[in-house]
């Protein structure tokens, strides 16, 4: 069991004060972290790349017939 998941003792709470620090956890939790928001944006970018590539095949397409 890791620290932040045992109970609190009545001791702890005594010599913690009131305005404690986030955890590492708290702000893990709270941001997005670096990597997926750069496969976001690299997906997203690649996605509409594939959009336009496969609109682009049927605009040439259809130009044919």
């Amino acid at each position: 069991m890791s620290q932040a998941e045992k109970p609190a003792t009545a001791t702890a709470d005594a010599t913690t004060p009131a305005t404690a620090p986030p955890s590492i956890r708290t702000r893990f939790e709270s941001k997005f972290p670096r990597g997926l928001i750069i496969r976001l944006i690299a997906y997203l970018f690649v996605g509409h790349l594939f959009a336009f590539f496969v609109y682009l095949l049927f605009v040439l397409g259809g130009q044919n017939q």
